[in-house]
């Protein structure tokens, strides 16, 4: 069956004018400590280097347990993502908590390999015991308006997973317009997508507030219309503790305060961990810790 997908017309001046505007929302200072902790709660601790290795990712899986080991009251982080190859160690490594396993597949971070070889990729991380999968889609056949190609290649990875849940990396640097991002959204929403996901991380630009803004309106319309929540992820150059909580504030205008938990919402930076503890440290202390009192991952 071929689907028709019509591309969305997007104001960018208006998305521009809307994140400036909701990036001049302060945060009360008695909120600050619990968007902070909220935050850090929604990180996805990321490790994907062609130097990884097993002591590596048992390093990363204990500071997800334990972010801080003086801090209190700290709140462990949503997942732990690694290549498929490292899934059986971080699931060893994470056993008896609630963070979840994510594993990058579909010849992740290019997705160009052939079907086949990606649905079995995806199959892997899957049964070594990935909570989480999070795929590429072809961005070439997307922007030569192969919008059908893209839509079965992600219901097959998705019927691939099985009972893992699927993120969908749109990888929107390389789609050049918020059209192309909103209709990309639509499609990955449309052919199942657990989460969609701005950036592999590994080009730039990544994540930007403006691409997620449309990427959450995506997921708005598509719960008006289907009443089925769907997840965002942005992923790649978010580092800072105060850009975090301006993300947080998009989503809470956009979407509600039912998209504010680790379940609907994540982060993809490891090192927005590190300033979001020092920011941590610095409430409740007074005083701003140097970089070198945190673990470097």
């Amino acid at each position: 069956m071929i689907k028709e997908f019509k591309t969305v017309p997007i104001d960018h001046v208006a998305v521009e004018e809307k994140v400036s505007r909701l990036n001049k929302r302060s945060i009360k200072k008695e909120s600050k400590m619990q968007a902070l902790k909220l935050a850090l709660s929604m990180v996805d601790l990321t490790t994907l280097e062609g130097k990884d290795s097993e002591g590596k990712v048992k390093q990363l899986c204990q500071k997800a347990k334990q972010p801080h080991p003086y801090l209190k009251d700290i709140p462990q982080v949503a997942a732990v993502c690694v290549y498929p190859s490292m899934v059986r160690t971080a699931k060893e490594s994470l056993k008896g908590t609630k963070i979840n396993v994510a594993s990058v597949a579909t010849a992740f971070p290019s997705g160009m390999a052939p079907l086949n070889i990606r649905i079995d990729d995806t199959k892997f991380a899957v049964d070594e015991g990935a909570d989480e999968v999070d795929m590429v889609i072809t961005r070439g056949a997307f922007l030569q308006g192969e919008y059908n190609l893209v839509f079965d290649e992600i219901a097959a990875i998705k019927e691939a997973c099985g009972d893992a849940h699927l993120k969908v990396i749109l990888e929107t640097g390389e789609l050049h317009t918020y059209e192309n991002v909103r209709l990309a959204s639509d499609i990955a929403m449309e052919a199942g997508a657990d989460f969609i996901k701005t950036s592999t991380g590994k080009i730039s630009p990544a994540a930007t507030q403006p691409v997620t803004l449309v990427m959450l309106e995506a997921i708005r319309d598509y719960y008006y219309k289907t009443n089925k929540m769907v997840g965002m992820k942005p992923a790649g150059g978010i580092r800072t503790a105060k850009q975090a909580l301006q993300y947080l504030v998009l989503v809470k205008e956009t979407l509600g305060s039912a998209w504010l938990n680790n379940e609907w919402f994540r982060f993809g930076a490891s090192s927005l961990a590190n300033d979001l503890l020092m920011q941590i440290a610095k409430q409740e202390s007074g005083y701003y810790q140097g970089p070198d009192y945190f673990s470097i991952d």
